[in-house]
């Protein structure tokens, strides 16, 4: 790394036209170059869970990891560590050289609709689980960009929301993951949309206090994209790059900013510093050196590893002695749900990719046991929301007679000016050559089943769907929201309904006419009849009785989880929870497996004969829940987040601002903590987790005083009490009852997985972090610790905890 004189020589170089022109992205993606001080662009890239690329196109596959929350129940560092090691080996792939990720905003509500894309309700288990997946991207030479600074914890009126905390609950709960983030060494952190105490975070005292000045970070803060909307204030403020460009509120606005003296040439040059920083990191600055060499994984070790990932993340919540199942002993399984057969990978928004392959719970089930038993499908009910895009599974280029949709741009007269073969008609990012005024796609239909259809297309601006020439939409769509996830992603869809015959060839045509700031994303999509719901039951309920075993799959869908909007509800739908009743009373024998990427509903939880909870499991997740179901390997899964029962069970459900403010009444009891202030029991605890075998928990030891400030060490005695070698992950709280200082009933504090064979006895080695033992004095402004005793309980979940000791804390400042 260049040291400060250097750079100091670099910025001199630059004209104030220069230094602001480099504070705005050059594009979408990409930074900008100065030839002056031999400075490249580099380009930056969504995650978590996969890394896309610069560009949306479903040619341009990408691996895709299992969701946030699914990593963040693997308790598993290492194992992120080793994930985000191949995040940034995909990065490189793809020319990227910053992956935005991880997400470090915290489950609040259960109906936050951006869960799946965060790691837990726990900011000491957020802020590791972030930081191992921080060191993994990191040590192959790409950034990781830590997001969203802070309190973006919910998407209702995300641009605009202004969350109030109060500064003790502030600094505890949600800048605490970031702050672990930085401590792993982050080079890129993102300000969010929102507002947090009045201000909006990018023009916020923040960034610069806590984050720089007690902190000590010294990389580069970025805006999240479209967040920037003012000058002076957020010029002022600690961010250093306004995305995306190069349009935008700095620009040559940000120039007539420093000529009237309104932003100091100081705070521009400091901007300009952390940006050649991070490029000199980057290998951006400075003469091209060699290309790097290190060495891609073969994409069979890839499958593997992901494969192993989702199986470490899957969750066993509760099991009846049906799991594992054994494969020897089969003869006919029933695989039941639509879920079964597409299963939902990842969730929605401006975090997914076009994976290489997909694992379908009944590909791998399939996979399992051919040439063993045989395998029945049977799709039960529909699901409902939107249909899906047309795909190479229904659809056919007219022109080509290939699989597939034809794409096509036309100008204002209507002729063709760009026409290519495309495998999908989900195109968020269609090629505009100059005149481009409509986005045309066309598809032959091959409708399996006769009946009536849903077609739908989604989009902004004037629209039209013709089925063999018939006009059935047409219309003018405007845009009604500034959000870019949905109008860049996931735009709204229109539909209608036609009568289609098996066998037959329509020609669907679509067409989007492209008007001024709606984007350009089209999406066209199709879904066969509605199954009749008590022939659908029945199909299923046979189906169920007449096997040995019976596997259900149900989930939410993208109108439930998806980035841009918060859920109103956490059900499955009655639907899909009267299959799984109607399943599990035919055969109690039954398997339910839960395809979503936060907390559902379970009310028939107690009617399944086990029930596993598998997120959003990445590409590799059919196969990898076959290999949980007959046992190749252990739900290695403890829950991130805590399941309620009811939503109106939950403590904290707030996502909806007042008057344009979200106030965090609860402090610092979200999550466990909220529940456990408020004695309710919910589903599932947070860190509940079952495995295959069972544990005693025989002995807690540690030391009687601690010093000031200081961690200590716990050991926890565990002996496995089953029949099988299993993993279990050993969990640390802290309570201080009868305190004068407000802390909630117990919090978490530290987990050791521990791995031992049938009958065998370990002890997990247990650190308790000094920071978990202080809390922040408001009145001081500072952190205090706080002395007497202290309580620490272990156990196997929040509600849970099975030893305790105490320990005694002096004071410490």
């Amino acid at each position: 790394m260049r040291d400060e004189d250097e750079l100091d020589r670099l910025i001199d170089k630059l004209i104030p036209e220069a230094k602001v022109r480099l504070l705005t992205g050059a594009d979408t993606w990409a930074t900008a170059a100065e030839p002056a001080v031999e400075l490249r662009p580099w380009v930056m890239s969504d995650g978590p869970a996969g890394v896309r690329g610069p560009s949306w196109d479903e040619r341009h596959t990408a691996v895709l990891l299992p969701s946030a929350t699914a990593l963040a129940a693997t308790w598993d560092e290492p194992l992120v560590e080793r994930l985000g090691s191949l995040l940034a080996l995909e990065a490189r792939r793809k020319g990227v050289h910053v992956v935005l990720a991880p997400n470090l905003n915290l489950h609040r509500s259960p109906l936050g609709g951006r869960h799946f894309e965060c790691f837990s309700e726990d900011p000491e288990l957020t802020g590791r689980i972030g930081a191992a997946l921080v060191r993994g991207i990191q040590a192959q030479g790409v950034a990781a960009a830590a997001k969203h600074y802070v309190a973006n914890d919910s998407e209702t009126d995300r641009l605009t929301v202004d969350v109030r905390v109060g500064e003790r609950a502030l600094r505890e709960v949600y800048l605490a993951p970031f702050e672990a983030a930085v401590a792993a060494g982050v080079r890129v952190v993102m300000a969010g949309y929102n507002a947090v105490n009045g201000t909006t975070t990018t023009a916020s005292s923040l960034l610069s206090t806590p984050l720089r000045t007690e902190w000590g970070f010294d990389g580069l803060v970025v805006s999240d994209w479209g967040a920037v909307r003012t000058t002076c204030e957020t010029a002022r403020a600690g961010l250093d790059l306004v995305m995306p460009g190069p349009e935008g509120a700095w620009g040559e606005a940000l120039l007539r900013a420093m000529e009237r003296g309104e932003v100091a040439p100081h705070l521009v040059d400091a901007k300009v510093r952390h940006l050649l920083q991070q490029a000199d990191w980057l290998g951006a600055l400075g003469p091209v050196g060699r290309p790097s060499n290190r060495p891609r994984p073969r994409p069979a070790a890839v499958r593997d590893l992901v494969r192993r990932a989702a199986a470490a993340g899957t969750v066993l919540l509760a099991n009846r002695d049906v799991l594992p199942l054994d494969a020897e002993r089969l003869a006919t399984v029933a695989v039941i749900g639509a879920h079964a057969a597409r299963t939902r990978t990842q969730g929605g928004g401006s975090a997914g990719v076009f994976p290489q392959a997909e694992a379908s719970v009944l590909d791998g089930v399939r996979a399992r046991l051919r040439g063993r038993a045989k395998v029945v499908h049977v799709p039960g009910p529909g699901l409902g929301g939107p249909p899906p895009a047309l795909d190479e599974a229904l659809s056919t280029d007219p022109d080509s007679g290939v699989p597939g949709v034809l794409l096509r741009v036309l100008d204002a007269d209507g002729i063709e000016l760009h026409a290519e073969h495309r495998s999908t008609a989900r195109q968020l990012e269609p090629p505009l050559p100059d005149g481009a005024h409509t986005v045309e796609i066309r598809a032959q239909l091959r409708p399996r089943a006769s009946g009536v259809w849903t077609l739908g297309i989604a989009g902004f601006g004037r629209m039209s769907l013709r089925l063999d020439g018939r006009e059935l939409l047409a219309g003018d769509f405007p845009r009604e929201t500034d959000d870019p996830a949905l109008v860049h992603v996931t735009p709204p869809v229109h539909t209608v309904t036609a009568e289609l015959t098996a066998g037959t060839l329509p020609l669907l045509v679509a067409r989007r006419e492209l008007a001024p700031d709606t984007g350009r994303a089209v999406v066209v999509s199709a879904a066969p009849p509605v199954p009749d719901t008590a022939a659908a039951l029945g199909a299923a309920t046979r189906a169920a009785s007449a096997s040995d075993v019976a596997i259900v799959v149900v989930g939410t869908t993208e109108d439930d989880e998806c980035e841009g909007r918060d859920r109103v509800h956490l059900r499955l739908g009655a639907d899909q929870d009267a299959l799984v009743r109607a399943v599990a009373a035919a055969n109690p024998r039954t398997v339910v497996i839960v395809n979503s990427g936060g907390p559902v509903e379970l009310p028939w939880r107690h009617e399944a004969g086990a029930l596993l909870l598998s997120w959003f499991p990445g590409q590799e997740g059919g196969a990898a829940l076959a290999d949980v179901l007959f046992g190749r390997r252990e739900p290695g899964g403890r829950l991130p987040t805590t399941w309620p029962a009811a939503l109106a069970d939950a403590p904290v459900t707030s996502t909806a601002p007042s008057g344009g403010r979200l106030v965090y009444t609860e402090g610092l009891h979200i999550g466990h903590r909220g529940w456990l202030r408020a004695g309710r029991e919910p589903a599932y605890w947070f860190g509940h987790g079952l495995g295959f075998t069972t544990w005693e928990y025989e002995d807690l030891t540690g030391p009687a005083q601690v010093a000031a400030g200081e961690s200590f060490t716990v050991r926890v005695r565990v002996r496995n009490t089953g029949d099988r070698a299993g993993r279990e992950v050993v969990q640390v709280y802290l309570a201080r009852p009868g305190s004068s200082v407000e802390y909630p009933e117990r919090w978490f504090a530290g987990y050791a997985a521990v791995h031992a064979r049938a009958g065998q006895t370990v002890t997990a080695v247990v650190r308790v972090p000094a920071r978990v033992l202080r809390h922040w004095d408001e009145h001081a402004g500072g952190w205090r610790t706080e002395a007497g005793p202290c309580r620490v309980l272990a156990g196997r979940s929040a509600g849970d905890v099975r030893l305790d000791l105490e320990v005694e804390l002096p004071a410490a400042d």
